[in-house]
């Protein structure tokens, strides 16, 4: 069964994965926030967690389509195209990280990110899927997540998956230094370093294999009936697994990488049966305006989320008040209340992203990066 037109479901389950990464980013108030909607403090994955390496996953099923232009090889013309694609984004996000630049110190800036990680993530998969023969794709993804367990293992602390002890942040701290990793864990840890890249290239290769397993199936009822079968497995040999290497985000565990990927292959299962076999597709509508321009939305998020804190800013009662807080306190808590009114800023800050893609996508305007 060879798929030729776009995928209205792939599309969809984009648009789903920036609307979850808007919404978890932005509450009114991080005081406030409903469980679901929170990271995990370590060990352990909760819906936001999966948020990321679902984005991760479709970039590897895109892939796949977007590869055919090469006949799923490599040659220096796709080689130029991925460097400058995957170069892009990774400046996008060092962009982000530094604006606005008056507010940024150039000796302590964050150097990775979540746009980096998508950069490097995405470019060193391509190289695999394009220039490995493909038969040897699935032992490639087990031995890149078999090494990745084993160089934590061995080279970690005493307890090598903490956070203070974990090999990850050792590499980090040698090659970026200490004054540019993330800081929101209380120490320096970057959740998007540069060691722990290495298994989200898995991740991206699992979504390539899962496009071919889309593409090459009999039927589509087969290719659901694969998407199905590979996630149940995945998620319970990840389940199996987090007992020796513990399903966490921030380090993005082999366990981790199989048990999101897992849960990715479901739901766009449940995504393409629904709307590429049964042809209901009205409903997906509004996810598709998402899904079709998803970094230029999610890099205006992040901006427009900036010159609110950082831009937007007065003196108010003796103490800095940003427009951010001040939206949040003065419009929201007065209709919801505290926490309630956090999740109902977010959601307001998802309505208007999605007014600015419809306009975009009402006039057919595509933002590749």
């Amino acid at each position: 069964m060879k798929t030729n037109k776009r995928l209205t479901s792939l599309d969809a389950f984009r648009g789903l994965t920036i609307a979850g990464m808007i919404l978890v980013n932005t509450p009114g108030s991080w005081q406030y926030v409903y469980a679901p909607l929170r990271h995990a403090k370590w060990h352990g994955c909760t819906p936001t967690d999966l948020v990321f390496p679902f984005f991760l996953f479709i970039v590897g099923v895109s892939m796949w389509f977007s590869f055919r232009k090469f006949d799923h090889k490599m040659n220096s013309n796709a080689f130029r195209k991925l460097a400058k694609r995957a170069a892009l984004i990774f400046l996008i996000g060092l962009f982000l990280n530094v604006f606005p630049f008056y507010t940024t110190s150039f000796e302590t800036f964050r150097i990775m990110g979540v746009l980096q990680r998508i950069a490097v993530a995405f470019f060193l998969g391509a190289l695999i899927c394009l220039s490995a023969p493909r038969k040897w794709l699935p032992a490639m993804t087990i031995v890149i997540l078999l090494a990745y367990w084993g160089i934590m293992a061995l080279f970690g602390g005493p307890d090598p998956y903490s956070l203070e002890g974990n090999f990850a942040r050792t590499v980090d701290i040698v090659l970026l230094s200490e004054s540019h990793l993330y800081g929101g864990f209380g120490i320096p840890f970057d959740p998007e370093g540069l060691l722990s890249s290495i298994p989200a290239v898995g991740t991206v290769i699992i979504g390539f294999l899962v496009g071919q397993l889309i593409d090459l199936g009999r039927s589509m009822t087969q290719a659901v009936r694969n998407l199905v079968g590979f996630g149940i497995g995945a998620i319970l040999i990840a389940l199996v697994w987090d007992r020796w290497f513990p399903i966490n985000k921030p380090l993005w565990t082999s366990s981790y990488v199989l048990y999101t990927a897992g849960i990715a292959s479901v739901l766009l299962a449940f995504f393409y049966w629904l709307i590429e076999y049964k042809g209901w597709k009205k409903w997906a509508s509004p996810l598709v305006v998402f899904g079709v321009n998803p970094l230029f939305i999610y890099a205006l998020s992040i901006i427009l989320v900036k010159i609110l804190i950082y831009v937007i800013r007065w003196q108010e009662g003796g103490e800095t008040m940003t427009g951010y807080a001040w939206i949040y306190q003065h419009i929201f808590v007065p209709l919801a209340g505290n926490l309630n009114g956090s999740l109902l800023f977010g959601l307001t800050y998802v309505a208007l992203h999605w007014l600015v893609a419809y306009l975009l996508w009402k006039k057919r305007i595509f933002i590749k990066v």
